[in-house]
């Protein structure tokens, strides 16, 4: 049997960690956009063989469990421990890890719905197994339950799977331009000494787009938190003034990633594109996902 799962990409404009009880009540606060592009998971199950065995796979080459803890986790709760076959989980990722996409959280939520659509379950059940490894295991907080909601969402309350509460902005017709430029990770900034400042700019942001919400101020909100944590600085931040010029809402931070985006119309994404093609910055575009995640099997 092939299963295929896609989970979008998802990238935070602005959040608020929030530690929990328990992983299941641990996430964050805040709003982002879910991509159509993103996370591609296919899941083989072959019954017949002695023992079980779980492969995982990363844009085609095979991970050791150390290099895909969360994926082996996720995958080692979900099959059942009297099954006897191989289980591969081969994962294709539209944009890099690492960049602030949400990758960790794609990877565990689709290799959790695919295994689900094999072995059974419900999709609330398998995607609290997701989140729980990602908390735990520092993938992220809050890129689940904003990839099962799709669209531009808002997360009101913290938490994973059946505990968070999200909402969704309306919006019309957006792209969304995104300047991948290098990695950050998660687990460092939320150690360092600026989390403080994170977690009071990111509920000031929330209070202001729940009290006037839409993309537009979602944008003018993001910047400012990027801007007010110190986490937008440098040369990133001047590349933000640059794109500003061409843009009729202000680009951001990536969170947390070395790059910026951007809600843009057609016209815009055009004017961007030769902006940044002048500067020799790399650059891609994706339209909004609107939708929850897909899965099913797989017929090529």
């Amino acid at each position: 049997m092939l299963i295929r799962a896609f989970v979008p990409a998802h990238i935070t404009a602005f959040f608020a960690p929030v530690k929990g009880e328990d992983p299941l009540h641990t996430g964050s606060v805040g709003a982002g956009v879910n991509l159509s592009k993103g996370t591609s998971v296919f899941v083989s199950v072959e019954a017949g063989t002695l023992e079980r065995h779980i492969h995982v796979a990363f844009n085609g080459e095979p991970v050791k469990r150390e290099g895909a803890v969360i994926s082996y986790s996720v995958a080692e709760e979900i099959v059942p421990r009297d099954f006897t076959g191989e289980v591969e989980i081969w994962q294709y990722f539209d944009f890099p890890s690492g960049y602030g996409f949400g990758n960790s959280a794609g990877g565990a939520l689709g290799t959790a719905l695919g295994l689900g659509y094999a072995f059974g379950g419900t999709w609330l059940g398998v995607a609290r197994i997701a989140h729980r490894h990602e908390v735990v295991n520092g993938g992220g907080l809050g890129d689940i339950v904003a990839q099962l909601a799709g669209g531009i969402e808002v997360r009101v309350k913290a938490g994973g799977p059946g505990v968070g509460v999200v909402d969704n902005l309306f919006f019309e017709n957006y792209r969304v331009l995104v300047v991948p430029l290098g990695p950050l990770h998660t687990k460092e900034v939320l150690d360092g000494d600026v989390i403080k400042s994170i977690e009071v700019e990111g509920r000031k942001a929330l209070e202001g787009l729940l009290r006037e919400p839409s993309p537009e101020r979602m944008m003018a909100l993001a910047r400012e938190f990027a801007e007010r944590t110190g986490l937008l600085s440098g040369e990133l931040l001047e590349l933000a003034r640059e794109l500003d010029r061409v843009l009729s809402n202000p680009s951001s931070m990536i969170m947390l990633g070395k790059g910026l985006f951007a809600l843009v119309s057609e016209e815009e994404l055009g004017r961007a594109k030769n902006l940044l093609a002048d500067l020799d910055v790399p650059y891609d575009a994706a339209g909004v996902y609107r939708e929850r995640p897909k899965v099913g099997r797989w017929v090529g």
